[in-house]
């Protein structure tokens, strides 16, 4: 069993993202999830941190956490460091005062403590539901997440405003299943910030805008970030084409997913009516994918039933005070 230390704040998202890489995901506590299984994508992972052995959970105080770690065998040599958390500052525990407690525990068993670089850390996370009960959980480091995002929009060789966060477009290509051998299609692909994070998890990338500016400057993002065809070893294969969402230059069933970020609509260009644009768009993905996820200023969860999708989970991102993305996790 595994305990997953959860990014954000929205953990019903975060463990969403989580199960595309890890098998029986569930929440624990604030910021703090299980997972029965956990595989090498999870250093991929935007919202999930870190993951450890877990070797058990208990009430959130010194004392029980103590008692956990004297009743539990330790297999393992070597150096070893505690680090407490109290994850989003829910339970106000004296962290020190517990990796001084744990650590003395280790050090009774004949451990030695190294802070700097130590073979085994241990790590014990306290967390507490606002007006419930708090939980305490102990583990042995595992695995670390990478945070090996592209770059800030704003430091892309082109930008745009309203380009999206790299965080959020990582989960996004996450949750539809991007991986190496996988193909993900952006149909509106803009500054090319999807495909982007779609191809730094390996995947080949496909992208279409209607934009003649916007092709060029997605182009010039994806070499940057994913290597050119001037380059010895593009790290994928990729390429951006000028087209429409609603006739895509792509055969069925071509791709493995589609992803994209929706025209908001006081702040996109569009000719004609939006709704009928996501509504085209929308059966066009499902012919090409059997996975779709969509992200827009508004739940587009009856356009895409519509269109023939079956929504697997949708979820509320507020941004501002103003704006609010919808997910929409589609499948076909």
């Amino acid at each position: 069993m595994y305990l997953l230390e959860l990014g954000g704040q929205d953990d019903d998202f975060a463990v969403f993202e989580a199960r595309s890489a890890a098998s029986d995901v569930t929440r624990l506590a604030p910021g703090l999830a299980t997972a029965r299984g956990v595989t090498d994508r999870l250093r991929q992972l935007a919202f999930t941190r870190r993951a450890d052995e877990l070797l058990g959970r208990t009430d959130a105080d010194v004392a029980s956490a103590r008692a956990l770690l004297e009743a539990t065998t330790v297999q393992r040599t070597g150096t070893v460091a505690v680090r407490a958390e109290d994850v989003r500052g829910t339970t106000g525990i004296d962290t020190q005062h517990v990796e001084r407690e744990l650590g003395q525990v280790l050090v009774d068993r004949g451990f030695a403590v190294d802070l700097e670089d130590p073979d085994h850390t241990l790590r014990v996370l306290f967390s507490e539901e606002s007006g419930g009960e708090g939980v305490c959980a102990v583990g042995w480091l595992a695995v670390e997440a990478d945070r090996d995002f592209g770059a800030d929009p704003t430091d892309r060789p082109f930008f745009q405003p309203g380009s999206m966060d790299p965080h959020l477009a990582r989960a996004l290509v996450n949750v539809a299943g991007a991986r190496p051998d996988a193909t993900v299609l952006d149909p509106m692909c803009g500054t090319g910030g999807i495909l982007v994070e779609a191809g730094l998890v390996g995947a080949d990338v496909l992208g279409v805008d209607v934009q003649a500016k916007m092709v060029e400057g997605s182009r010039e993002n994806l070499a940057a970030a994913l290597g050119g065809p001037d380059t010895d070893a593009p790290a994928v294969n990729w390429g951006v084409a000028r087209g429409d969402a609603r006739r895509l230059p792509v055969a069925d069933g071509a791709v493995d997913a589609v992803v994209f970020d929706a025209p908001y609509g006081r702040q996109s260009k569009i000719e004609g009516n939006l709704g009928d644009l996501m509504s085209e768009a929308l059966r066009e993905a499902r012919r090409v994918a059997p996975r779709c996820v969509v992200v827009g200023d508004r739940p587009w969860a009856r356009t895409a039933s519509g269109a023939g999708w079956t929504t697997e989970a949708a979820f509320q991102r507020p941004v501002h005070r103003s704006l609010t993305r919808y997910v929409l996790a589609l499948r076909r």
